[in-house]
């Protein structure tokens, strides 16, 4: 029982961070976004959804791997990055969506891009496979960071 109360806390967390992310975002698809200047390598609205809501499924059950190899007392690192991971993940949607800082967004996924890295590590450390399953979402983030960077320079923002 107390694995599946386990891998329901991560999809949880994950898909709350899925959520709070969107209320920033969804607001501004039809309005500020559009307005943007994009690169034509930019992909159709309708790939954002079904991608993301992938990787964040792959985080919840790479966190779950980690908490059931090593339990949480000695997968706290590994598992605090994860948490500064998701909460860095939404605070870019609010950052570029909410705020309209393009600038700033890319500082910000800078730093997200670390702790995905960070996490990826420190996962692997404990299971490998869980490590392997965050890769996608740092190959999405990556993309984003390129595309975030882009949408910056076209549009001629401030940091």
């Amino acid at each position: 029982m107390k694995h599946v109360l386990a891998f329901a806390y991560f999809f949880l967390v994950s898909f709350a961070a899925a959520a709070l992310g969107a209320l920033a975002t969804t607001p501004e698809i039809d309005g500020w976004y559009r307005s943007l200047v994009r690169p034509q390598w930019t992909p159709p609205d309708a790939v954002f959804g079904p991608v993301w809501t992938a990787l964040y499924l792959l985080m919840a059950i790479s966190a779950w791997l980690v908490w059931r190899a090593a339990g949480f007392q000695r997968a706290v690192l590994p598992l605090v990055w994860f948490h500064v991971q998701l909460t860095l993940n939404v605070l870019w949607s609010w950052i570029f969506f909410h705020l309209h800082q393009p600038g700033w967004a890319f500082a910000e996924i800078l730093c997200l891009w670390g702790a995905i890295a960070v996490t990826i590590f420190q996962f692997f450390r404990i299971r490998q496979l869980a490590g392997m399953l965050m890769l996608p979402y740092l190959a999405w983030v990556s993309f984003a960071a390129g595309l975030n960077f882009t949408i910056w320079q076209l549009n001629r923002g401030g940091l």
